[in-house]
């Protein structure tokens, strides 16, 4: 490997987050919005939110690993070149995202959007809500975020209802498999989707699995908003049958005038999963982690594609 190491970056902030580093290592600042500060460059992290658009510029650079800032891949590989090898930000955003699927569920189950807008007209509006306590809730999902989410859950006194793609024992924990999810949801009074888009799950949440949701379900989503056909649950939705609160849409972002900004029972927010404060610290320790395991010519973590292959 040549030396010194080269990292690029795409903010000053993510540079200063990285001090101090061992030496031979050269961190520089590149947005991507102009040519690569060097022809050959051994990591290179991508700007957060473009970088589908801006991963096809590395064609005409050697490049040795792309750090990516998101957990979620299913769509990078359209855009990255062959040949690269791409690792996610796995570790980086599960905890936020699983506060704001927390926060979500009490606002939706508390009535909060309500209370906000009785504020905004000075109204002293008292109402008798759903408790989150003695909910059954289902984890569509159990992976980092969704064991995140289990984990805050805890305190709360549900009764957890682990799904992920096989059924399995882990920690004392029975999750259950995918293919029982149709028996599965009418028992519930809680979804909590945090899986990742992509083929296999798109739709999952069909209008078949919202039909069997009892009255009154409430469905969170904090992982891709293909997850759910949004038809189907705008028809549910509007019925008054189920009620939803939404980090993730399909479309994104949500077209003005789409009716899920107006329906009843519908609480928002814009994709906004993983952005707080404690990702700019978390995405620079994984960053020095990678620089620290290829100084010692260890393989890099995270990796999702690997262009070797």
């Amino acid at each position: 490997m040549p030396h010194p190491l080269v990292v690029t970056v795409p903010t000053e902030q993510l540079a200063e987050d990285l001090a101090p580093l061992p030496d031979g290592v050269d961190v520089l600042v590149w947005s991507m919005d102009g040519p690569a500060p060097r022809s050959h460059l051994d990591i290179v992290v991508p700007p957060y939110i473009s970088a589908d658009r801006v991963l096809p510029m590395l064609a005409e650079i050697d490049v040795t690993l792309v750090q990516g800032q998101s957990i979620g891949w299913e769509h990078i590989g359209q855009h990255l070149p062959t040949g690269l090898t791409f690792a996610n930000a796995s570790s980086v955003h599960e905890t936020s995202t699983a506060e704001l699927a927390v926060a979500l569920t009490l606002a939706a189950q508390r009535q909060i959007p309500d209370f906000v807008r009785a504020q905004i007209s000075e109204r002293w509006t008292t109402a008798f809500a759903p408790s989150l306590a003695d909910r059954r809730v289902l984890l569509l999902g159990y992976g980092g975020i969704g064991k995140a989410v289990a984990a805050r859950l805890a305190g709360f006194e549900v009764e957890l209802v682990p799904v992920a793609s096989r059924a399995r024992e882990e920690d004392g924990i029975h999750v259950h498999g995918v293919e029982e999810l149709k028996e599965l949801l009418p028992t519930v009074d809680i979804v909590i989707l945090t899986l990742p888009g992509g083929a296999s799950t798109r739709h999952i949440l069909d209008d078949d699995a919202l039909a069997a949701l009892p009255d009154g379900a409430l469905v969170v989503n904090v992982g891709r908003g293909e997850l759910i056909d949004t038809d189907a649950l705008v028809a549910h939705v509007e019925r008054g049958r189920i009620r939803a609160a939404l980090d993730v849409t399909d479309p994104e972002p949500l077209t003005p005038g789409h009716p899920l900004w107006t329906s009843p029972g519908v609480l928002i927010s814009p994709h906004v999963g993983g952005a707080s404060s404690a990702m700019g610290p978390r995405i620079a320790r994984l960053v020095r982690t990678q620089i620290e395991r290829m100084l010692r010519g260890e393989p890099p973590i995270n990796v999702v594609i690997d262009g070797a292959r």
